[in-house]
């Protein structure tokens, strides 16, 4: 699942509490969900990028989720009002090359054209993706393609209709330049429009906090 948006300014450092010590908590212990991370914008927007990696797509529509989205808590409730732009998205994971996860990423989001989509899938996956984690200072690479329509619940009624996620690119690694360079040439807009993708956005993001699954009833919260 991958969510990008802003907070009202005022309400960023509660924001960051509820979603460290409480939202990063509650949904790590519904079954299914393994990891997740939170990013903030170094150059671009939104100012958030969320990651949630999860068993399986069946997890995000799962009666364990969809009861905790539609029962938010009262901390929940105080900090939804204050989001804004969400998009949201539950996606397959297309094709993932190289390993691990960097301190930095480029987050690309974009939408394919309905006569190019196999084409510019093939290009990615054949030509463009495989050799990038070789290269100084990238670590891995990732093509997710959204393939559930979330439904609606309390949660987004709190803070507003959600937009969608079609396709996106996620690039990691450990230097912010080497990240940079890839948006901007092999990966920038001219080359993914010449392959039949359009409305690119792209912005850079470094980790600001990530836990896996289980790691709260480690500790004892």
């Amino acid at each position: 699942m991958l969510l990008s948006f802003d907070v009202v300014q005022e309400a960023i450092p509660e924001h960051d509490e509820w979603h460290t010590h409480e939202h990063f908590p509650e949904r790590l212990s519904i079954p299914g969900f393994l990891r997740a991370s939170r990013w903030v914008a170094s150059l671009g927007q939104p100012r958030y990028f969320v990651m949630y990696e999860v068993e399986q797509l069946a997890t995000l529509t799962s009666d364990a989720y969809l009861q905790r989205l539609n029962n938010p808590s009262p901390w929940t409730s105080k900090i939804m009002p204050h989001y804004r732009h969400m998009t949201r998205g539950f996606c397959s994971v297309t094709g993932s090359f190289g390993y691990g996860m960097g301190h930095a990423c480029v987050l690309i989001r974009f939408k394919p054209t309905a006569e190019k989509a196999s084409s510019l899938r093939a290009w990615l996956l054949r030509d463009a993706l495989p050799q990038l984690p070789s290269k100084p200072g990238i670590g891995s690479v990732h093509l997710f393609e959204g393939a559930v329509t979330p439904p609606m619940t309390n949660e987004q009624r709190i803070r507003g209709v959600d937009s969608g996620v079609d396709w996106a690119l996620l690039l990691t690694g450990y230097a912010q330049d080497a990240l940079a360079n890839l948006a901007q040439s092999e990966l920038g807009n001219a080359q993914l429009e010449l392959r039949g993708a359009k409305e690119s956005l792209s912005a850079m993001y470094r980790m600001e906090y990530s836990t896996i699954q289980g790691e709260f009833e480690q500790t004892g919260r």
